[in-house]
């Protein structure tokens, strides 16, 4: 069995929706959270794969989880990652909850529920955030805010490209219950052009992110490393501006992704911002200090 890198899909850390590791990053963290990023994108791409059956991939996936406990030396990217997590002495488990889910794409289809999405983010989308706020040593206070966040990144990825999910690997997130409350089968995500049946079934969803961003806005005032604020900070723009756009645009026959242009100049406010209030709050006892 050759390495599982050899099934790359070509996708890289540049081409996501939200930066991973920027240099809003301390440099002393970006290795850390590249090395986890590049074994979660091996083993989505073994996933999501065209041609390889559930039963390869799940094998790719064993073998993939070997390299990171130590089983095997297999592939490249479990080895690296298990030698950074065992050099800053971190756990290995929110690489394989990440696991769990793609073992759970390999052979589930479908999503009857809204709680039943947000249990699968609870594997694909949550340690993400979960890992970093480790590599950062930050509290599991921030866990919950940070839990939210991810969510709504998870399920913001899947209305984007709920059209493509489906006539590409017969995979809907969209949550049955949601579909037949409008009407809806899952063929509707085959068409062109969403029908305004399905336009208010994503709208809802998409509120539903709002609501799941408003639960994760804290996030960056509570955490103590003031880069890691600035980067929540981007990336909550970022979504609070994709919730926004899923709310007016059709995913079937619009643009539904921000350009790079839009991207940074979005994600700098939302840094910028997250600075400024940092720098505020320093100041104010002093300020307070002062009127006294």
């Amino acid at each position: 069995m050759t390495a599982s890198a050899q099934l790359r899909s070509g996708k890289g850390a540049g081409d996501e929706n939200f930066p991973v590791a920027s240099l809003l990053i301390r440099p002393r963290h970006r290795p850390a959270i590249l090395a986890f990023y590049e074994f979660v994108r091996v083993a989505d791409d073994i996933a999501d794969h065209a041609t390889l059956s559930p039963d390869e991939k799940l094998a790719r996936l064993d073998r993939l989880e070997g390299s990171l406990t130590g089983q095997n030396d297999d592939e490249p990217q479990g080895v690296h990652l298990r030698g950074v997590l065992q050099a800053r002495t971190l756990t290995p488990v929110h690489a394989q909850h990440l696991l769990r889910a793609f073992r759970q794409d390999a052979v589930k289809q479908r999503y009857e529920t809204w709680d039943e999405l947000i249990g699968y983010c609870q594997l694909s989308a949550m340690p993400v955030g979960r890992y970093v706020l480790d590599v950062h040593d930050e509290s599991q206070a921030t866990w919950p805010a940070s839990d939210a966040l991810c969510a709504a990144l998870q399920i913001i990825n899947h209305l984007q490209d709920c059209g493509d999910d489906y006539r590409s690997l017969g995979r809907v997130y969209i949550p049955r219950d949601a579909l037949v409350a409008y009407g809806l089968e899952v063929e509707a995500l085959c068409a062109k052009q969403a029908s305004p049946a399905l336009r208010q079934c994503l709208q809802g969803l998409a509120a539903r992110c709002a609501g799941l961003l408003q639960q994760s806005r804290p996030l960056a005032s509570m955490v103590a490393d003031t880069r890691l604020a600035m980067e929540i900070a981007a990336i909550q723009a970022l979504a609070e501006r994709l919730v926004a756009i899923l709310q007016q645009r059709d995913p079937l026959s619009e643009r539904v992704h921000l350009s790079k242009e839009t991207m940074l100049a979005t994600s700098a406010g939302g840094a910028v911002r997250a600075l400024s209030r940092r720098l505020f709050m320093r100041r104010a006892p002093s300020l307070t200090a002062v009127s006294h």
